[in-house]
């Protein structure tokens, strides 16, 4: 079995706390910063990305708090999401729970979402 410190895991989950600043909603799953907030994009709500932690099963994890009340700005079908430092980085991105139609000029909301990486099996 592999070992690692989890120091290891701590460094990059400690760059979405201190970079992760906005959060979108997105038709697609993006994979650059543009995706996320441009080209995919169907509202975003800035965030305030939690502490490094230990994870719920195992690893380490971030959470994402929950967004309340962010804007919409496009109407669509919201099925992913992107965590960006919004100027220039996606950090990360997944999928949304369920996928939920969204209409321009209203808001949006989300559950926490943990950004975990896993301990090696």
């Amino acid at each position: 079995m592999t070992s690692i410190n989890p120091e290891v895991f701590d460094q990059g989950l400690d760059y979405a706390d201190t970079n992760g600043t906005r959060i979108d909603i997105c038709t697609t799953e993006p994979t650059t910063y543009t995706e996320a907030t441009s080209t995919y994009t169907l509202g975003s709500a800035n965030v305030d990305v939690g502490a490094t932690s230990a994870g719920s099963t195992d690893g380490r994890r971030v959470l994402v708090p929950a967004v309340a009340a962010g804007n919409v700005t496009v109407n669509g079908s919201a099925a992913f999401w992107g965590l960006t430092d919004n100027s220039g980085e996606l950090i990360a991105a997944g999928a949304l729970s369920a996928v939920q139609a969204v209409t321009s000029g209203n808001t949006f909301t989300l559950n926490a979402i943990a950004i975990t990486i896993r301990d090696p099996a």
